[in-house]
């Protein structure tokens, strides 16, 4: 058995080594996951930024991928149809969403009344975006804008201008062809009249256009420009983008016949300018990763991207040195109404109320 007993020992210390190998190996392990060599790339791969958005999901896509590729920052997208500011509300505090994405001034004041957003402060933000198209709080930021326009029966009528006042004027009687006047589009220019005159001139206008209507308040935008190639009516109002679509072709080969065939005019408030609604974004209030949202909103008002995000919606840029969509750009110049966003929203309800009123949809 003495034989065996040198060989033993090998054994037993070449275990022990084994051991203390394994041990130095988990720990060294433990070492390097510590380090600063490993932990940036852990904190790369949790930089997230999660949007909540009304928008269809192909229209922010071409920003969210530019921001991912300059930034290194992933963009998860959430769809919401309707029920924006509910769907952050019911999810409380331990809600995912940091941006929240709409459209329509009422909708981004329906989630600041709601208590979903909080106010940021961004010097790029308050230098790219001008006040009226802000909230004075910083909860919320106008990315892009659509603005109500006239259309025009290029053959008939020989305008250069037009004020939204002149549509009361008794001469286009039974020649104007609008949309239902509870419409947001339509509920926000009645509002912006409310901000501009007053209560009383606004009921006497809604009263002059009703009686110039060319057939009842229905349809679409779109149905305007069709109906003026019809013969139906002379003028009809109109969202700027609606233009952009028709002329465009992607409403298909009816539509551009439709958008080639009339005439646009950019109306304005008699001493003011043209009335312009918009799509925008605020920080929710919960949102776990605040610093991407923020710097997502920035990104978004940057030069580039305001003229990638604006000609992928046919819309206009908020940023007024920002390239616009060549479709667009040819309607003319846009002299944005400088009355504040939130002020027209503000009398949303009041608006609605006199267009019922004066029974302008009957």
């Amino acid at each position: 058995m003495a034989e065996f007993r040198p060989l033993c020992r090998v054994l037993a210390q070449h275990m022990l080594s084994r051991r203390l190998f394994s041990r130095s190996l988990l720990a060294g392990g433990a070492l390097l996951l510590a380090s600063p060599l490993v932990a940036p790339h852990a904190a790369r791969a949790q930089q997230v930024v999660n949007v909540y958005t009304t928008r269809e999901p192909g229209l922010a896509a071409p920003l969210f991928e530019a921001f991912t590729k300059a930034t290194g920052i992933e963009v998860k997208s959430v769809y919401i149809k309707d029920g924006l500011a509910e769907r952050v509300k019911a999810e409380g505090a331990s809600s995912p969403a940091d941006v929240l994405m709409t459209v329509d001034v009422g909708n981004l004041l329906d989630v600041v009344d709601a208590g979903v957003t909080q106010p940021v402060t961004s010097p790029a933000l308050s230098a790219a975006i001008p006040a009226n198209l802000r909230d004075p709080d910083g909860n919320w930021f106008a990315l892009s804008l659509r603005a109500r326009l006239v259309y025009t029966a290029k053959d008939v009528v020989k305008l250069s201008a037009i004020t939204y006042e002149d549509l009361a004027d008794p001469k286009w009687k039974g020649k104007i062809c609008i949309r239902s006047g509870q419409h947001p589009y339509n509920v926000g220019l009645v509002a912006a009249y409310i901000v501009h005159h007053g209560e009383a001139k606004t009921e006497e206008w809604l009263r002059g256009v009703k009686a110039n209507l060319a057939r009842k308040a229905a349809g679409g935008d779109r149905e305007g420009a069709r109906d003026i190639l019809g013969g139906i009516c002379d003028l009809a109002v109109g969202n700027s983008y609606y233009v952009g679509l028709m002329r465009s072709g992607k409403g298909g080969p009816d539509q551009k016949k439709w958008g080639d065939g009339i005439g646009v005019l950019l109306p304005t408030f008699e001493g003011g300018g043209t009335h312009v609604n918009v799509s925008g974004a605020a920080v929710a209030k919960n949102a776990p990763h605040k610093a991407e949202a923020v710097k997502l909103l920035e990104f978004a008002v940057s030069p580039a991207m305001q003229a990638v995000y604006a000609q992928q919606n046919l819309e206009y840029p908020v940023l007024a040195t920002a390239t616009i969509d060549p479709v667009i750009a040819d309607l003319g110049p846009l002299k944005v109404d400088t009355i504040s966003l939130v002020d027209i929203a503000r009398n949303r309800k009041r608006a609605s109320e006199l267009i019922d009123k004066v029974g302008f949809d009957n």
